[in-house]
């Protein structure tokens, strides 16, 4: 006669999205406004390809840190460069920012998990995205860079939500697509979708990587 032990498999019952990227297509707003401010304050711009190496992904404060350690800009200029970039991203997700269907899709077919967003954003423009595109209230809640000490590629953020969700770390996917958010997901011990982008980001990409996951 033989014995069967049970095993308990653990399941996904919660999704932590990235905002940038993922979310929102927003990386370009961020580009941009974060380029109007240091234009007209400190008189240089970052171009394209320093941004997407060095500088996607980070908060506008820890950006600032690097190119004061560049010796591009004086630290007595942080607060002027940090208003106006804030104004101006203001700014542009109101121009450009519309409700968007596909996302709405995705939410109104995944109601049965939780659903956070960890962004290194702060919380007035992640909410803002979130709420021209119809997202908002989808999420059970948002974790800015306001609330931690750490932002990514320092997994506090996702380790606070997983904590405040009361869940083990392989009950969570995160979806992230820049390295840094990347690194944290997987700092974190949540099983990590990587996608190349905020078109990766549908409800059948979503599912398929689930039951990947609930398979492993």
């Amino acid at each position: 006669m033989y014995r069967f032990t049970r095993i308990l498999v653990k399941m996904i019952k919660a999704i932590l999205y990235d905002l940038d990227g993922v979310l929102v297509d927003a990386t370009e707003w961020h580009y941009e406004s974060l380029n109007i401010a240091l234009k007209e304050i400190a008189g240089f711009i970052i171009e394209r390809g320093e941004h997407v190496s060095t500088f996607n992904g980070i908060p506008t404060k820890k950006k600032m840190e690097i190119l004061n350690k560049q010796n591009r800009l004086s630290d007595t200029l942080f607060q002027d460069v940090w208003n106006m970039k804030q104004e101006k991203t203001k700014e542009v997700i109101e121009k450009y920012a519309s409700i968007d269907q596909n996302k709405i899709r995705l939410h109104q077919n995944t109601k049965y998990l939780k659903k956070v967003c960890v962004t290194n954003s702060i919380r007035e423009t992640a909410k803002l995205m979130l709420e021209k595109t119809g997202q908002l209230e989808y999420m059970d809640f948002v974790i800015s860079n306001e609330d931690v000490k750490n932002p990514k590629p320092s997994s506090e953020g996702y380790d606070n939500t997983i904590r405040k969700l009361k869940l083990q770390p392989n009950e969570c996917m995160v979806v992230e697509d820049s390295p840094k958010g990347i690194e944290a997901g997987k700092l974190s011990k949540a099983n990590v979708y990587e996608v190349n982008g905020y078109y990766d980001v549908t409800l059948e990409n979503i599912l398929k990587k689930i039951n990947y996951f609930n398979m492993m």
